[in-house]
């Protein structure tokens, strides 16, 4: 599952136990539901950032700097116009002869300098135009197997912000607040890797493999009080002998069966779960691997 020419599908399971796994901004930062259903989502988005987050840990230097072709293009406080303009003035864009695409060339130092871009795509055409680049690497809304049910806690801190509020407390100090969690849930995604598009932005076996490594660790080195215990749980991954694929993706999936083993009482733990992949009569090319 190291060969960047064969096209993959992946199935990430993962669990929150405790906390909020992706808090909804125009829901007061509640965890994400489903209205019609019950169950949880956790968006692309999230998922993306804990990749970019654990590549930017694997991939440093002694100095925290970033190793050459491992930059992070989406992070905190980054001013995107600045990132494309790393581009265009890179020597190799600076000595283009006259009547060079310097755009074409500013997408290619975008992709060799950034490994978000050369795995999930980015929009460069802004201002500072440096293209637009389409990734091989592709998430979808996670959701839980299961309905949530998610619970508001009152939290209490002993201090205050301002001296303005210590008068009117005559010294109490003490503010309410609350937090929502998640008690327990387990949730799954789905990925899809396309071998002709990572040709396309230079993706490479090495680039595959850091990809695996982080939807292993990610959730290890992004913890967080108000995210509770979240844990990956299982990585079922797909190998295409085929670059054009050997089954239909949602086929493969199929295969994934996950049953709660006592359906009387909640689940508040993965081992409350079965999971099972189907291997008989795979298709023809298809190779199943469980990490």
């Amino acid at each position: 599952m190291k060969d960047s020419k064969k096209r993959y599908d992946f199935a990430l399971l993962f669990d929150v136990k405790d906390g909020n796994p992706n808090g909804d901004p125009d829901a007061g930062n509640a965890p994400r539901i489903d209205p019609e259903t019950g169950h949880g989502l956790v968006s692309d988005v999230c998922l993306k950032r804990k990749i970019r987050n654990y590549v930017t840990l694997a991939e440093a230097n002694p100095d925290g700097s970033p190793k050459p072709g491992y930059d992070i293009y989406v992070k905190e406080k980054a001013i995107l116009n600045q990132q494309h303009q790393r581009a265009f003035d890179s020597p190799k864009l600076k000595n283009a002869a006259d009547g060079t695409d310097k755009v074409e060339l500013a997408r290619a130092w975008m992709c060799q300098t950034f490994f978000d871009i050369r795995m999930f795509g980015a929009v460069m055409a802004t201002k500072v135009n440096a293209g637009q680049v389409r990734g091989p690497v592709q998430l979808v809304f996670a959701r839980s197997v299961d309905p949530i049910v998610t619970l508001e806690q009152s939290i209490t801190r002993m201090a205050v912000t301002t001296e303005e509020e210590a008068k009117k407390q005559e010294g109490g100090n003490r503010t309410m607040g609350s937090k929502e969690i998640v008690p327990y849930g387990l949730y799954v995604t789905h990925g899809f890797y396309s071998p002709f598009l990572a040709a396309k932005t230079g993706f490479s076996d090495e680039d595959l493999k850091l990809l695996w490594e982080s939807l292993n660790g990610m959730f290890d080195v992004d913890r967080s009080s108000a995210r509770g215990e979240m844990s990956k749980r299982k990585l079922v991954i797909f190998e295409h002998d085929s670059p054009l694929g050997s089954a239909p993706a949602h086929e493969l999936f199929e295969r994934i069966s996950i049953t709660r083993k006592d359906s009387t009482r909640p689940a508040r733990q993965f081992t409350d779960y079965e999971v099972k992949v189907n291997k008989d009569n795979l298709p023809t090319g298809i190779t199943v691997y469980e990490v």
